[in-house]
């Protein structure tokens, strides 16, 4: 592929680059479809470039690489050295699209400036409209900035226009960033990807030969982000503050306080072209081929996302339901460090997470912050999550936790095999014992796969189901299959040297649990669309209650970004209205091998269509619509069950180990 970067020295006039290929052909398509004469669409078009058109300066480019840095000045930022050396190699040939996680408004300097520094060719960065701030706008745009409207749905010739500019960046050679996300997280987990970009480029290589696009998944994660305080009140109902220059400078005040490190790292790169080919000849139809890429990114996101210490201190302190010791903080994460090397994932930095000074820092940088407290006027100090900090502590928890869910889910499977071999009047042929738990255990897995669809990234079936058997090996004895765990599930739980699912999977049931309470109270009645926000409403005051009855672990629970998961779990299985009833997982096969989920979002290439009915009666719809609700929550509330006695499994286990220090006291 021939490089012709464009604009690396001006800004040029709309109307010249209008005239040049994508754009003359998609205008002209445009214009036969209305009937317009190509003139008047492209005056029409005009304006609508102007608003994204961008260039690189070399003098704006420093200085904005200045203002960049010292906006970065509260973390020391730790760059994937050994990746990008390779990627450095691949911008002489390729077009390069990073695709990057979105947790910080701070990541539209991370990623350009280590690429600036590193004399990357200049990429194009996309971001929201609601970033073209008077002047600071201007500048931005002269340094690869592209400002795009949040919404389009309202202009056809704007995703026309886009889509063109998308292109014709991609035929020039250009690098592309951009949020796969389309937003910041607010929960500091992974969101679902948007596709609409990956849908520009993917036609951009399929209607030129000569565009050679490489995705390149990055990860760009903090030890701790001053933002994060008012994205948890947003999740608590607060209204979001709007950005303006008053916005700016609050921000970059913010930044005077030091806060760690930010880190970015990279995913295996991966070759639009061949990809889209792939797919295709796997017989993937046109209308998923976009969907499969984008979940392609986001795993190879996760996968690259290093486990900070930070982290792993909250996930500590939010199981905890008392403050601990720093000998009680080893305690807890000495397993966890392990299952993490066992399985490979990237640690932050290179840190050893066991290491008692880093541990100890990323203690004491946390009750700077005011994310926890330490009480230490006593013989030792003790720490917990501060006050009003649950969701806080949950952000930077939910950084990793992509790590963890497939153990925690492992766990309850091994939960369901013990309940299958030892019921009342349970078979007594060992064999066929085992056969049954094994089956138990993947049908609680699948299941659980399909409750939490709308909150992670999870593999298409098979996939899943091998990772599972991957997990369970976490869980053996040397030399033991897992069948052989599974047979013995209860043991296996009780002798686990770590246990997980209540410190992962809680916050998210016990939301789904306040929400399904709501839907259940509402017995057979519809609830529209202008009804959801009520719904919600009610939901967080009941999750306030129930947190102060104890009925529910956390108060990262009460969260709308959390009930908003719930909600769109209750609509897909069509729980809201008679009009849109779907299967429940009851209804699927959950053990025949070549059946899929019923329509997973993040793991399957089709949606099921809605449930025929022969009801003609309404009130007898009704009756049904109340008891598939009341299902739904039974299906949550025995969730919680399991969650409860791995919890009480772990609690009982840890007040029976001695600490190091408790030991040589008693000597």
């Amino acid at each position: 592929m021939t490089r012709r970067l464009p604009w690396l020295d001006g800004r040029p006039h709309p109307r010249d680059v209008l005239r040049e290929a994508p754009f003359a052909g998609a205008l002209q398509r445009y214009a036969e479809q209305l009937g317009h004469s190509v003139e008047a669409v492209r005056e029409e078009a005009e304006p609508v470039l102007d608003e994204m058109l961008a260039s690189h300066r070399e003098r704006v480019a420093g200085a904005w690489n200045t203002f960049g840095r010292w906006m970065l000045r509260a973390h020391d930022v730790v760059v994937d050295e050994e990746h990008l050396v390779e990627l450095r190699r691949l911008d002489r040939s390729h077009s390069l699209a990073f695709a990057f996680s979105h947790r910080s408004y701070l990541d539209g300097f991370v990623l350009p400036l280590a690429l600036a520094a590193r004399r990357f060719s200049p990429t194009y960065t996309i971001g929201g409209a609601n970033l073209d701030l008077p002047v600071i706008g201007k500048l931005a745009s002269q340094t690869g900035m592209i400002f795009i409207r949040r919404s389009t749905k309202d202009s056809a010739l704007y995703r026309v226009v886009l889509r063109a500019y998308v292109a014709y960046l991609a035929r020039h050679g250009a690098n592309l960033a951009w949020s796969i996300e389309g937003g910041r997280t607010r929960t500091g987990k992974l969101r679902p990807p948007t596709h609409g970009l990956l849908n520009y480029l993917a036609d951009a290589v399929d209607q030129h030969d000569e565009t050679d696009v490489l995705i390149v998944p990055a990860a760009i994660v903090y030890d701790q982000l001053h933002e994060v305080s008012r994205m948890t009140r947003e999740a608590k109902g607060a209204t979001k503050t709007p950005e303006d220059l008053g916005w700016l400078v609050s921000m970059a005040r913010l930044q005077g306080r030091r806060l760690g490190r930010a880190y970015l790292s990279f995913g295996t790169p991966i070759p639009l072209r061949e990809r889209l080919a792939q797919l295709r000849n796997e017989g993937i139809g046109e209308a998923h081929l976009v969907e499969r890429l984008a979940l392609d990114a986001s795993h190879q996101i996760n996968r690259a996302t290093p486990v900070t210490v930070t982290a792993f201190v909250c996930l500590a302190l939010l199981g905890s339901d008392r403050a601990l010791t720093f000998d009680q903080v080893l305690l807890t994460l000495s397993p966890l460090a392990d299952y993490v090397e066992s399985r490979a994932w990237p640690v932050a930095g290179s840190a050893t997470l066991t290491d008692e000074s880093s541990i100890r820092r990323a203690l004491h940088e946390l009750v700077d912050s005011g994310v926890l407290d330490c009480y230490d006027a006593g013989p030792e100090s003790v720490w917990q999550v501060a006050d009003e900090q649950h969701l806080v502590a949950a952000f930077y928890r939910n950084t990793i936790i992509h790590v963890l869910v497939g153990r925690a889910i492992g766990e309850i499977a091994l939960l369901e095999a013990a309940d299958t071999l030892h019921p009342p009047g349970a078979p007594q042929d060992p064999a066929k014992a085992t056969k049954l738990a094994v089956r138990a255990a993947r049908r609680q897995a699948l299941a659980l796969r399909d409750l939490l669809k709308f909150e992670f990234f999870f593999p298409r079936r098979d996939d899943f189901l091998a990772e599972l058997r991957e997990e369970l090996a976490t869980l053996t004895e040397p030399g033991e299959e897992p069948e052989q765990t599974t047979a013995r599930a209860a043991e296996a739980i009780d002798e686990a040297p770590l246990l997980l699912s209540h410190l992962v999977l809680r916050p998210f049931i016990d939301a789904y649990h306040v929400l399904a309470d709501r839907l259940v109270a509402a017995d057979g009645a519809d609830i529209h669309e202008n009804d959801h926000d009520e719904l919600l409403a009610d939901s967080m005051r009941l999750g306030e209650q129930w947190l102060r009855q104890r009925q529910i672990a956390s108060a990262e629970s009460v969260s709308l970004e959390l009930l908003r998961n719930a909600l769109k779990l209750a609509e897909f299985r069509g729980l809201m209205r008679l009009s849109d009833q779907r299967p429940s997982p009851a209804t699927t096969d959950a053990d025949h091998d070549d059946s899929d989920d019923s329509g997973d979002p993040r793991g399957s290439d089709h949606e099921p269509e809605p449930l025929s009915t022969n009801h003609d009666d309404t009130a007898a719809r009704r009756r049904d619509l109340a008891e598939r609700r009341a299902a739904f929550l039974a299906e949550l509330t025995l969730v919680n069950e399991r969650l409860t006695h791995i919890a009480q499994v772990a609690q009982r286990r840890y007040l029976t180990v001695t600490t190091p220090r408790a030991a040589d006291a008693a000597e």
